[in-house]
């Protein structure tokens, strides 16, 4: 019981934490007690530092009172359960990535899920290995670029796509995006134009170990076409490429003066 308590209480890093260098901090909501204990002592040893609350009205209270860098987040909860929780997030514009678990292996379900807005999806019974993989991965995918690339904005018609800052803008107004949103566009953006298969995007955008089916990406690009205020019967900007898959139409590299 102590240990549960100081899980659901407390904030764990790595021992070899340097003070200088911020945690990625990480909530895990999950109603089994048990479970918040253990992977807030196995992601605390990865370096992590992890909250835990037991259900969708402590998350809510907890990132009132400091943001996360992602949510690891339990399907199968009583009361609201993890889908409702994604959605509502998501519709009040939170775009934490969100990794979620549970104990359905239905691909129905990870489907589900993603179009809820989760980011990845990671089916019970796991390894804790694992489950530092798919959070590491989703940190990458969600993190500004790397310096070589910092000052690197993509064009396509009236929409600047800035891949330092992770925004994207139509005639310099904000256009919002979730973070699973964003990095299929920025994944169509390095096209630069062709077509790219739905593997690749799986890849680029999702992570190449995610369980995802290309349905998936048809749902996500979906939701892509109507961020982007697209006609879904006559897209102009992401193109279906029959046999292919899809592209990114004018997409072009910007000059940093023009930007």
């Amino acid at each position: 019981m102590a240990a549960t308590a100081n899980a659901d209480a407390g904030c764990g890093t790595g021992s070899g934490q340097r003070a200088d260098t911020r945690a990625r901090r990480i909530i895990v909501v999950d109603d089994d007690a048990e479970l918040r204990a253990l992977l807030q002592r196995f992601l605390g040893e990865h370096g992590f530092a992890v909250r835990s609350v037991a259900d969708g009205a402590g998350l809510t209270a907890m990132l009132a009172r400091e943001p996360a860098d992602a949510i690891v987040l339990d399907l199968m909860m009583p009361g609201e359960d993890g889908l409702a929780i994604c959605r509502r997030l998501r519709a009040l514009g939170d775009d934490t990535p969100i990794l979620m678990l549970t104990a359905r292996g239905d691909p129905h379900d990870r489907i589900l899920g993603l179009e809820m807005g989760a980011d990845d999806y990671l089916a019970k019974p796991f390894t804790p290995r694992e489950l530092v993989a798919r959070l590491a991965a989703i940190l990458r995918r969600t993190a500004p670029r790397a310096a070589g690339q910092r000052d690197a904005v993509i064009g396509f018609g009236p929409f600047r796509l800035n891949l330092s800052a992770m925004t994207l803008d139509r005639d310099g107004v904000a256009v919002a995006l979730s973070s699973h949103e964003f990095a299929l566009l920025a994944a169509l953006a390095s096209g630069q134009g062709r077509p790219l298969t739905r593997a690749h995007l799986i890849d680029r955008a999702l992570g190449r170990d995610a369980e995802v089916t290309d349905r998936a990406i048809d749902v996500q690009v979906v939701r892509l076409r109507r961020a982007l205020g697209e006609d879904p019967a006559a897209p102009r900007w992401i193109r279906t490429v029959r046999g292919i898959g899809y592209s990114l139409a004018e997409a072009r590299r910007l000059d940093d003066d023009r930007c």
